[in-house]
């Protein structure tokens, strides 16, 4: 067990304004996770008694089907928590796996409780992360449209590209290392679809994607998808 210190704290946009003290009493009850690329941090229908944050690096949040195929829901980056849905105490709803090697917070989840009670802005901070987690969610929705599965993946690469891009010379850069397969499980599809799907972006010129990596024309992948 890796005990962290209160600097690695105030990396996190949401308790960089903590008071002293409750960052004192986080700081004595929290612990540091290292995650090796494609290792698990949790299962779905897991038990799980800690609310996870990240530190540094990125981790994948999934469900799987019957026949075991993921359905990749979010990719979370520095700074953002996991599962603060857990406290609820209910087994979890999701999986969880590190999309590259990454540091990972644990709080016990009962007594991170008592510091949130002790202390509302921090609950009004895990309020937030999970309400913007929801509206990630009902911006997904738009995916369960019978549309044509290359417009779901020109919304799915552009919000990514929003999330993730670097502007370049050619366009924007997503920067992550994105395989047809892990965009496959992005979108609950088969393999063979998204490739083909990818391939007639870039017949179209609104994708570029070599070395799993991806340039994109932002401008014209919105108008493309949004035209239902």
């Amino acid at each position: 067990m890796i005990k962290i210190k209160k600097e690695d704290l105030l990396k996190i946009p949401m308790f960089s304004k903590l008071q002293e003290g409750t960052l004192e009493r986080l700081t004595a009850i929290a612990y540091k996770i290292d995650l090796k690329k494609g290792e698990k941090l949790f299962l779905e229908r897991d038990n799980v008694d800690n609310i996870y944050v990240v530190l540094k690096g990125k981790v994948s949040m999934y469900r799987s089907n019957e026949e075991g195929q993921k359905k990749v829901v979010y990719i979370l980056d520095d700074g953002q928590a996991i599962n603060e849905v857990i406290l609820d105490r209910k087994p979890a709803s999701i999986g969880c796996e590190a999309f590259e090697a990454s540091q990972i917070i644990a709080f016990p989840w009962e007594e991170l409780l008592n510091v949130m009670e002790n202390d509302f802005n921090l609950t009004k901070e895990m309020m937030n992360m999970m309400a913007k987690k929801i509206r990630r969610l009902y911006r997904q929705l738009k995916n369960t449209v019978p549309i044509k599965m290359d417009r779901k993946v020109a919304a799915k690469l552009w919000k990514l590209s929003r999330d993730y891009g670097i502007p370049v010379e050619e366009g924007t850069l997503i920067n992550l290392k994105i395989t047809i397969t892990y965009l496959a499980d992005m979108l609950g599809s088969p393999r063979e679809t998204i490739s083909r799907s990818v391939k007639s972006l870039e017949e179209k010129g609104l994708v570029k994607y070599k070395d799993r990596k991806m340039i994109v024309d932002t401008e014209r992948l919105a108008k493309y998808y949004r035209e239902l």
